[in-house]
């Protein structure tokens, strides 16, 4: 009898203390809401959570570094999580910390570089020698017949290297992830402004120029992989024609097969064997757009704030359901560098990245002019003539 005397007691006791939990937990729970309410809706608000609390904003000097040498010429790149410096055909590989973790030998001086996911692309600019590269290893390299001006890796590390100054205007070598060669696709009389591969490794997309006309005519080409194995002569599956006297500069596959292409003018999208505008440039200051992002494209575009002033608008397009997002800062941008969800806009002394979802990821402030910027998905490098500023994302 006194033993269920105490239970009862100490069920009453339970009982409030559970209560004042529950009214603890639906305080804090309403208060994150308000909070989150006002952090996407008050502009000032969020500018001051990012700055004190969430710590987006970096000063210059505050930041790893790797130091170079004034006297020398290196050419840098981000890739993955590292950013890569090449000098003197040694390509040394740093990490987040500025610390160099691998150094590579490489026959190249003058390179040019794409990377995708793990993979890297490493090739000499107007020369033969190619290489890709799978994190901090090198996983196979190639001596290329021909001149190579383009490059290009999609996620799963298939490679297509575009070849001029041959007996054709341009060929097309497509290698697997092991290095060896699939397939040559030759075109006798346009220029390849740019090509990309699928992300499910079936299709090469190459757009092609042709000013032989009174006007430019710009097409792309959809080519088979899987049958331009066996028999390169029958592989074309499509070719859309631009509009005549429009300049395609850029095209990439993003996911399920949707295929982005741009004009100096214009964003377009073939998706379903259909191709259709994306963004239109018709009535507004367009200075900057690009594709070479994750399932996004963007433009910025640079409307007047007043009478000496002006913002950078960034709008952003999402490919798969076509939403749209903004993005303002109270700027003239001077450069754009673009990568997987990362965007950076280069502000003169100040840099912000900001993400595909319209969002500050980090602000870099600087003492002296940026001229130079390297980003992909997890790090950034501020270059200058003595040292490179590492951000990470």
């Amino acid at each position: 009898m006194e033993d269920n005397w105490k239970e009862g007691i100490k069920e009453k006791i339970k009982q409030p203390k559970t209560i004042l939990i529950l009214i603890l937990i639906g305080v804090i729970g309403i208060a994150m809401l308000v909070l989150t309410i006002i952090y996407y809706n008050n502009i000032e608000i969020r500018e001051w959570i990012d700055k004190n609390i969430f710590q987006k904003e970096i000063m210059q000097d505050n930041v790893s570094t790797i130091e170079l040498k004034e006297s020398e010429t290196s050419n840098i790149y981000a890739f993955n999580r590292y950013i890569g410096v090449l000098n003197k055909n040694k390509f040394k590989i740093y990490g987040t910390t500025g610390n160099e973790e691998k150094t590579l030998e490489v026959e190249i001086s003058n390179p040019i570089f794409d990377s995708t996911n793990r993979f890297l692309v490493m090739a000499e600019k107007k020369g033969k020698k190619l290489y890709l590269l799978t994190d901090k290893e090198i996983t196979w390299e190639a001596q290329i017949e021909g001149n190579i001006s383009q490059v290009h890796v999609n996620k799963n590390g298939y490679v297509a290297v575009v070849i001029s100054d041959t007996s054709y205007k341009t060929v097309i070598t497509m290698y697997n992830p092991e290095g060896k060669e699939m397939f040559k696709t030759y075109l006798s009389s346009t220029r390849t402004a740019d090509a990309t591969i699928s992300n499910d490794n079936k299709h090469l997309a190459i757009a092609e120029v042709d000013t032989s006309g009174t006007m430019i005519q710009s097409n792309i080409k959809i080519i088979s992989i899987d049958k331009a194995s066996s028999d390169p002569t029958n592989s074309l599956e499509n070719t859309y024609q631009g509009e005549a006297g429009k300049l395609i500069t850029n095209i990439k596959y993003q996911d399920k097969n949707k295929l982005v292409c741009m004009y100096t003018d214009c964003i377009h999208i073939i998706e379903d064997n259909q191709d259709n505008m994306l963004i239109k440039n018709e009535n507004k200051k367009v200075i900057f757009q690009s594709i070479e992002l994750t399932n996004h494209a963007i433009e910025i575009e640079e409307r007047s704030s007043g009478l000496f002033t002006a913002d950078s608008v960034v709008n952003m397009v999402d490919t798969e359901n076509k939403g749209k997002k903004e993005y303002t800062v109270n700027s003239v941008t001077k450069e754009i560098y673009t990568y997987g969800d990362v965007i950076a806009l280069n502000l003169g002394t100040e840099v912000e990245f900001i993400n595909t979802s319209g969002w500050l990821v980090k602000r870099y402030l600087a003492k002296q002019e940026i001229t130079n910027i390297v980003v992909s998905n997890h790090i950034a490098g501020i270059i200058y003539r003595d040292r490179i500023e590492i951000i990470n994302l």
